[in-house]
């Protein structure tokens, strides 16, 4: 047994650690964590935040931590819960402030060996047309007030319909773009103003676009149904509703922290602060959200039209040759209403993913009819260093994790960490160095996304692996990147 501040915490097995109920916790917790990862988080907060979910109204199953997990605002960032309709509560801090921060990966019809003399070019020509970094605004997109509101109840389909990508690409991804309920009455000016210009930019952090290859197949009928193959050029899209989805969440904070005092809601930590789901304040919260999930999955299209442009531009192909084709998009920060087992029978929950991904199984319902034999695909990226992997849901994952797995690699290092650590290096020299040609908005941005900064996402994609909780399907490396 484990000590962890005020955490106790059992083996399972190699992958699973359970922090047992006690006091007030409703339910226990399960973090999947090889032993190495588990020593690495002992002294740090999300695992104490893990426990904290665990006490808050009508929580079903478990308060679930992925290997990726790490502190953020009231629930850890790799954080799964799921809440009864009825008795449960939703949390902004089950969420996050990057509402529906996601990724999304397209495959080509070309190979490395086609553009490798030409990533710099393809790099260069990535940066100038899609605005990266703070604040970074895009004075080509101009929206009336009706454009506005028809992203945040449309989605990526509002973008199709306006010539910014393809009728298919609606077909692939996660709710087909649009998230339901949405109701843009309920979002605030500031937060209208802060989003107006931002459609179709990066934004600043670990967002990025990335250009790289398939390097490994571990299942080849998988990475054939999923149309991938060795050396084959793919594009990495991360990146989420920007300081519109952040605006909405601040806004959302304070009326939760009123709701959870008018309601009675004990809570063990303020940043939990929530509301019934069935009030007015949880409802409005979930229409509230759905707009900024809305103006994210538009933000991901817009960028993939941007890239089709670019790479045709570039490479002067056209689209028959070039086939770049979206192979999924996924939401890491979202609540959704989804059914699920719980406890040997079919219930309608709400599931907060914190920095956590879904992973449906095969013959789901909800996945497009392409996956259905493969199950839905799941996009893990790494740092701009190391590599990505694609995997597919399974249903274990549906029988434990209410169909979620994890999200990323995880930092393990503050942003001033990272910047201590850098210092007096060349970041962008030694990744050229590696066969990886970057391109920053900012000298201090790439000093803060230092590969040290994360955790190896290979390690974290074998935790999920080896747990049963999804399959690897393919690894991809990187040849270029744009960073935010």
């Amino acid at each position: 047994m484990w000590e962890d501040l005020s955490v106790r915490i059992e083996k399972v097995d190699d992958y699973r650690w359970r922090i047992p109920r006690e006091g007030k916790m409703r339910t226990d917790g399960m973090v999947y964590l090889d032993e190495r990862m588990l020593n690495q988080i002992r002294q740090e907060q999300s695992l104490l935040q893990v426990k904290n979910v665990a006490h808050l109204p009508g929580i079903v199953g478990n308060s679930l931590g992925m290997p990726d997990i790490h502190w953020g605002y009231g629930f850890p960032i790799g954080g799964v819960a799921a809440f009864d309709l009825k008795k449960g509560i939703i949390s902004p801090g089950g969420v996050g402030y990057d509402i529906n921060c996601g990724v999304r990966l397209l495959r080509s019809g070309v190979e490395r060996s086609e553009i490798r003399t030409r990533i710099k070019e393809i790099v260069d020509a990535l940066f100038r047309n899609i605005p990266a970094g703070v604040g970074s605004r895009r004075k080509d997109l101009k929206l009336d007030e009706a454009q506005y509101r028809k992203v945040l109840l449309k989605g990526a389909e509002w973008a199709v319909k306006q010539g910014y990508g393809l009728g298919e690409d609606l077909e692939h991804i996660e709710e087909k773009g649009c998230i339901p309920g949405a109701d843009p009455d309920l979002i605030s000016q500031k937060a209208y103003e802060r989003g107006r210009a931002q459609l179709g930019t990066l934004g600043s952090g670990n967002h990025f676009v990335e250009v790289g290859y398939v390097a490994e197949i571990y299942d080849q009928a998988l990475a054939s149904a999923l149309g991938l193959s060795l050396d084959q050029v793919t594009v990495i899209v991360h990146t989420g509703s920007r300081g519109f989805g952040h605006q909405v969440c601040d806004d959302y904070i304070r009326v939760m922290l009123r709701a959870a005092e008018k309601y009675g809601i004990e809570l063990p930590d303020k940043q939990l602060c929530c509301a019934p789901i069935q009030s007015p304040e949880g409802e409005n919260y979930l229409a509230a959200m759905a707009c900024a999930a809305n103006f994210a999955f538009t933000n991901r299209q817009l960028i993939t039209h941007w890239i089709r442009e670019t790479f045709e531009q570039v490479m002067e192909i056209g689209p028959g040759k070039l086939q770049l084709q979206l192979v999924y998009d996924v939401c890491h920060n979202i609540a959704k209403i989804e059914t699920h087992e719980v406890e040997g029978r079919k219930q309608r929950v709400c599931v907060h993913r914190k920095g956590a991904t879904r992973s449906f199984a095969p013959n789901h319902p909800d996945i497009p009819a392409a996956y259905k034999k493969t199950g839905q695909p799941v996009l893990i990226p790494g740092d701009m260093g190391r590599c990505s992997y694609v995997l597919v849901g399974s249903q274990r994952a549906m029988r434990e994790t209410f169909g979620s797995t994890c999200h990323g690699a995880g930092r393990v290092m503050s942003r001033h960490q990272a910047k201590k650590a850098a210092r007096g290096r060349a970041v962008a020299r030694e990744l050229e160095d590696r066969g990886i040609y970057v391109r920053g908005a900012s000298v201090a941005t790439l000093v803060e996304e230092i590969s040290e900064a994360y955790k190896d996402v290979s390690d974290v994609v074998e935790v999920v692996h080896a747990a049963g909780i999804s399959k690897k399907v393919a690894k991809l490396k990187p040849m270029g990147v744009i960073k935010g």
